[in-house]
Order: C-alpha cells, then sequence, then structure tokens
C-alpha cells in the first residue's frame, strides 16, 4: 500500500502477488476495491496492481479542474508502471478504466502485452451521442447538489446496475457503500472533465484499425450503452475479441465474477502462448 506520484497528484496504489503484471483500471463508479474478486483470483499466479484514478480518496483529489480529464487517466497509468518499474504489462480496464485502456494501448502499445476493455464505450455510439452529452454536464452537478449518499442509491439502480442487485445483493450493496465513500468533488469533477469532454471511441476508427496490441473486449447483453460501440471495435482493431455476456449488466466483473475470471484467463494465457490470433478479416 503506497502513494505514487503522478505528475504533482498523488494516486494510491496496492500490489498483491508475484509473476507476471496485470495492472487493474477501476470505472467511474467504482474503485480499486471492486477489483477484489479479480485479485484474489489472478494473484495466484500474477503480480496484480490496483489503484484510484485521480479523484478518488485516498488519491488526490485536485481542486483545480484542469487536472482532470481522459488525457491524465493515460499518462496516470502509465505513472503507476513506472513507478513501480513495470516495463510491460497486461492492462485490465471496465468502463471508464476500459476507455483508458485503449487509449494507452494507441499511445503506449509497446508497454501493453494485451488488453482487457470491460463495459467500455458509454456515450460514445453515434445513436447516443448527443444525448450523452447533454447528460453528462446535469449528472456532474447532482453530485455536488445530491451528496454522495443519494447518488450512491441513484446509480446503483440505473437499469444497467440493477441486475447486480438481483444476482447479489450483499455485493450490491458493497458496492453501494463504496461509492458512498466517494469524494462528490472528485466524483463531479471527474464525469464533468473526463466522461463529458472524452472523444467517442469512434472518433479513433482509423487509429484502433492499425492496433497490434491483443485486446478482449467485455460487455453484458443488457449493457446498452456499450453494445453498438464493442461491435465497432470488434470489427475495427485486428487482434480484437468481443465476449458477450447474457442477462449482464454494466459491472460485468461484479456481476458474473467466475466467469469474468474464466474468460480473461483463457485471453491471457493464449496470449501468452502466441496463440491469441487475429481475427479473420474479409477480402
Amino acid at each position: 500500500m503506497a502513494h505514487i506520484d503522478a505528475s504533482g497528484v498523488r494516486l494510491y496504489v496496492e500490489e498483491t502477488g508475484s509473476g507476471y503484471p496485470i495492472v487493474f483500471v477501476h470505472e467511474f463508479g467504482s474503485d480499486f476495491r471492486e477489483w477484489e474478486a479479480q485479485v484474489r483470483y489472478f494473484s495466484r499466479g500474477y503480480r496484480c496492481v490496483t489503484y484510484n484514478a485521480r479523484g478518488y480518496p485516498p488519491s488526490d483529489v485536485p481542486d483545480d479542474p484542469a487536472q482532470y480529464g481522459w488525457e491524465f487517466a493515460v499518462s496516470d497509468l502509465l505513472a503507476v508502471m513506472d513507478a513501480l518499474k513495470i516495463e510491460r504489462a497486461h492492462v485490465v480496464g471496465l468502463s471508464m478504466g476500459g476507455y483508458a485502456a485503449l487509449q494507452f494501448g494507441l499511445k503506449h502499445g509497446t508497454r501493453a502485452s494485451a488488453i482487457v476493455a470491460a463495459g467500455a464505450g458509454s456515450g460514445s455510439a453515434p445513436s447516443q451521442r448527443e444525448a450523452f452529452l447533454k447528460e453528462a454536464p446535469a449528472l456532474a452537478q447532482s453530485f455536488r447538489d445530491k451528496g454522495m449518499a443519494a447518488m450512491a442509491l441513484e446509480m446503483g439502480h440505473h437499469l444497467t446496475r440493477i441486475q447486480l442487485k438481483y444476482k447479489d445483493p450483499r455485493g450490491w450493496q458493497d458496492f453501494v457503500n463504496h461509492l458512498g465513500d466517494h469524494s462528490a468533488k472528485g466524483m463531479s469533477t471527474t464525469m464533468a472533465r473526463y466522461q463529458a469532454l472524452r472523444p467517442s471511441l469512434h472518433d479513433f476508427k482509423e487509429q484502433f484499425s492499425r492496433m497490434t496490441v491483443p485486446v478482449l473486449l467485455a460487455v453484458g447483453d443488457e449493457d446498452t450503452h456499450c453494445l453498438e460501440t464493442n461491435l465497432m471495435l470488434k470489427a475495427t482493431i485486428p487482434g480484437a475479441g468481443l465476449w458477450i455476456a447474457p442477462n449482464t449488466g454494466h459491472a460485468i466483473n461484479l456481476e458474473e465474477p467466475a466467469d469474468f475470471n474464466r474468460e480473461v484467463d483463457g485471453f491471457l494465457s493464449q496470449v501468452e502462448r502466441g496463440s491469441w490470433r487475429k481475427g479473420w478479416r474479409n477480402g
């Protein structure tokens, strides 16, 4: 347990296990604690690294809004790896973290041996882009107006998250409790400066078409905000595979931890054996 420096912002980091490194990057509504089922499983054979993004205590919560944004998410991931002297790692990200992992693969492809992007793409689909850009600023203000306790319950009952409550009430309560611990200022500014201002993943199709890092895309079939974009990514990234989990919403690693771990483990094993092949392309 330690803090590392990321351009003057302290990020809280935890390490578990030994072996080849896996770095986990959390989503907007979670923090490093929501990777617990993955850390317990993968730390048996890997060096697992989890950390909290800027704006998520015990990482620093900068006062300056200019210290937030998707570019910082990419550079912070690099800062964590550099501080821990990790030259290359598997990177596993969920939602906001999946966005950062994919962008990391585009910008620092030689540092990622494999990428898992789960539940990535909210607000990216052309059919939903306009509505997302209108809703995000209002949601950002809600964290300041309503406070974290109210927003945690509201988010926990969202149509793409209620599935967790049905499947695992105790796990859902842990999720809501952890979310309630977050900083309203950090969440609000992250939504306003990172989520609302990040480009659509569809804007990077040309770059993704040249991406050489092996990628596993994972999405729940009830995560309606992400399905369209994941189909685009599967069709565009040469080394991408797509796993769609049935009857599953946004927090796929919490809803179906055993299935998630199995799919990720199988993917990483194939990458390490050199047997993860690029998908077939017509023509």
